[in-house]
């Protein structure tokens, strides 16, 4: 009887009975089996990537919607202060790469290489910024990479390959979106060469990296490990086209200015040399900067090469950093003032605050991350009593934000 009752329910889409698949789902009018409903969302998941593309997703660039170079800049300033030189390359490069994804053969054999990019800068200046808000804009797979992790393949580390990993995961794993992508590798100074480095070792961080790097930088098929890690030969690896993926370099170079000054003053003889030497801004010694710098610095001339387009950001001076504070879309007291916000309570800060945060920024010497270093320390309390209590409104005072800063310092000071 019990047979008979199984065979009576069956799947309404392979036909096959109960007795004879693993188990069925019961609906309103009909069953299906655990195979054909893992078949089912195949099917859907496959037509809604169809959709995505027909839609004109990020798998298909379209010139007509591409922004041009002034409109890339305009929108890099709504969320970065300064840095004109760096939004102007990085803009003309990027408008540049992505309309040369879309060059037709018209016959006349011209194919338009890629130019890759680095960045240099000190730290807290905004070079990922940038980067992050280009990719938000046009709508690519964008990731950003730490080069201090990075070894030769066979070496405790990650390998070259997992830059890749990272991108492909960002674009869920569609191979077409991710060879559009964007990768920002930060840190790329770390991996400069130890020409000067006594041990005998190998040097499986630095140049052995930067050698690993080139084939990724030009263009490439590379076999990918999905889920990142060392290889295995029953590994599955996914094929990735580095040709049309934009690579984006950034690093501080921390004392690449000693290099800039010899190069400058190399040539010093007479008179008149030493007239142009006193025009040199050496404050500034970053915006002097040239491919040879970064050969001395320790990077080898292959990768140079492969990274064509330099430019340099500016140190953060008093005004950037006071305009940094409350100026950018995204500023960071008006991320504050939108976290009181969720819990109705208006938030307001005094004009000398600012001053005052601008003042222990450029003390600590920590460029814009020092800014959200400093308001957090002051506005921690706040954030923890406030949202317990029945306030509609909150000011925050010269005078505390006086007092808290130098609570913290002081209780540092006593745990140290």
């Amino acid at each position: 009887m019990a047979d008979s009752k199984s065979n009576k329910r069956k799947c309404s889409f392979c036909g096959r009975p109960e007795n004879e698949v693993g188990f069925l789902i019961t609906g309103m009018n009909g069953f299906i089996c655990e195979s054909c409903s893992e078949q089912a969302y195949e099917i859907t998941q496959e037509a809604l990537g169809q959709n995505k593309k027909a839609k004109g997703g990020n798998t298909k660039l379209n010139l007509t919607d591409l922004p041009k170079p002034i409109d890339i800049k305009s929108h890099l300033d709504q969320y970065v202060i300064g840095q004109n030189d760096a939004k102007r390359f990085l803009s003309v490069s990027v408008y540049n790469h992505y309309k040369r994804l879309l060059q037709h053969d018209n016959g006349d054999d011209v194919e338009i290489e890629k130019s890759n990019i680095i960045m240099v800068g000190s730290t807290g200046t905004g070079k990922t910024l940038l980067a992050r808000t280009i990719a938000k804009l046009l709508h690519v797979p964008f990731t950003i990479v730490d080069a201090t992790v990075l070894t030769e393949a066979g070496y405790v580390g990650e390998d070259i390959e997992s830059i890749l990993t990272r991108l492909l995961q960002v674009a869920d794993y569609n191979t077409a979106e991710a060879e559009q992508g964007i990768v920002f590798i930060d840190e790329i100074d770390k991996i400069a060469r130890k020409s000067d480095n006594p041990s005998i070792t190998r040097d499986v961080s630095g140049e052995g990296v930067q050698q690993g790097l080139l084939k990724l930088l030009e263009g490439s098929v590379v076999n990918v490990p999905p889920q990142g890690g060392r290889k295995h030969p029953d590994q599955k690896m996914i094929p990735v086209n580095t040709k049309n993926i934009l690579f984006i370099c950034g690093g501080a170079f921390d004392g690449i200015e000693k290099k800039i000054a010899q190069r400058l003053n190399t040539h010093v003889v007479g008179y008149s040399a030493v007239q142009k030497t006193t025009q040199i801004d050496k404050t500034n010694m970053m915006q002097y900067i040239a491919p040879q710098d970064l050969k001395s610095f320790g990077l080898i001339p292959e990768i140079i090469g492969r990274l064509p387009v330099l430019t340099y950001l500016n140190p953060l001076d008093r005004d950037a950093l006071r305009a940094i504070l409350t100026e950018p879309k995204n500023s960071i007291i008006k991320q504050y003032i939108k976290l009181f916000e969720m819990d109705n309570i208006q938030l307001t800060f005094e004009e000398p605050v600012y001053d005052y945060i601008v003042d222990k920024a450029v003390e600590y010497k920590l460029g814009a991350r020092g800014l959200r270093s400093i308001v957090e320390t002051i506005m921690m309390d706040v954030m923890f009593e406030i949202p317990s209590q029945d306030k509609k409104e909150y000011n925050v005072t010269l005078d505390y934000a006086k007092k808290q800063l130098e609570k913290a310092n002081l209780a540092r000071l006593q745990t140290a």
